[in-house]
């Protein structure tokens, strides 16, 4: 877009030529099948992300890869082993390079590296079963240019497990936590009790039987006593992903606001005040006040009009 800009006021375009080439930049359509949101990281600060779910492998793979060419960068979530292999062979072909996740990846052009922002993730999960999900929200907070670090095996089965790592995460500085959980769900709403740091509450489809597919994860966060836990839906990793991206920049940027706010204000001297009077303080109830205030007013003798008062015997 900047580009384009510049390419206007240097002459190169008209206004028309212009107006063409930011349609383009905004919104992209590929062979009638799919229409490539290009303009979505300038409007939210979030990439849009490939779900391959539902499509056939090369239709997958190939906008990841549309995606890296015209950005930079393509991101694709829910993989399978054949969505995996298309997208290797159309990277290969394309001369770029993969990041992978346990289901997700990223696609990157050469060169490119997204803008660092300053911003920290912190990620929890119960069990190593949560980390497909996990690293769907991972990869969505490394996209944007933010740190990331993930703990995993945390659950409450072994309550002391989580103990050292919440308290390197919050050493660490982090601006939002994401909490995996499946089974039961309780971990999310356990360290949202603990910190003053927003918790977002993934539940992901880990467990068996009733509610074994995320519900009774989900339905326990959305009853938790924390108050203040958000929560997404089950295994919704890129959703909590850009809910903590959206978080952690918006509580970095209230930091920096207030801190210029405050070295910016101009020092006004205030103006000296005469000491206050010292008054008397109440006794307790029912007890008269022992301490009289130490005044030093003259009391001015009654004067008598008309005939002198008789001195008493």
């Amino acid at each position: 877009m900047k580009n384009v800009l510049r390419r206007l006021l240097a002459g190169e375009l008209t206004e028309e030529e212009a107006i063409s080439e930011l349609r383009q930049v905004q919104l992209e359509e590929l062979g009638g099948r799919a229409r490539l949101d290009l303009g979505r990281f300038l409007r939210r600060g979030i990439p849009e992300v490939v779900l391959a779910s539902g499509k056939t492998p090369e239709d997958a793979a190939r906008l990841a890869v549309a995606m890296a060419e015209r950005l930079g960068q393509g991101l694709i979530s829910r993989m399978t082993a054949e969505h995996r292999a298309a997208l290797r062979e159309q990277v290969a072909a394309a001369g770029m390079r993969v990041i992978d996740y346990a289901t997700s990846a990223r696609v990157l052009r050469p060169g490119f590296e997204p803008e660092a922002i300053d911003g920290k993730v912190g990620i929890l999960t119960a069990g190593t079963s949560d980390l497909p999900a996990a690293e769907e929200a991972q990869m969505v907070v490394e996209a944007c240019g933010l740190e990331v670090r993930l703990e995993a095996d945390l659950g409450v089965a072994g309550l002391h497990r989580f103990v050292g790592p919440l308290a390197s995460a919050l050493e660490w500085g982090c601006d939002v936590l994401i909490v995996a959980a499946g089974m039961d769900g309780v971990l999310p709403g356990l360290v949202a009790g603990l910190i003053d740091v927003p918790v977002i509450g993934l539940p992901v489809s880990t467990g068996y039987g009733r509610g074994g597919a995320g519900e009774a994860a989900l339905t326990t966060m959305l009853q938790s006593c924390s108050t203040g836990l958000v929560v997404v839906n089950i295994d919704n990793g890129v959703g909590a992903g850009a809910a903590a991206v959206l978080m952690a920049q918006r509580r970095r940027r209230g930091r920096t606001t207030a801190s210029i706010a405050k070295t910016s204000a101009p020092t006004t001297k205030r103006a000296k005040r005469p000491a206050a009077m010292v008054q008397d303080k109440p006794g307790p109830p029912g007890r008269a006040n022992s301490s009289a205030s130490t005044s030093t007013a003259s009391r001015t003798p009654a004067k008598s009009h008309g005939k002198p008062r008789r001195g008493r015997p």
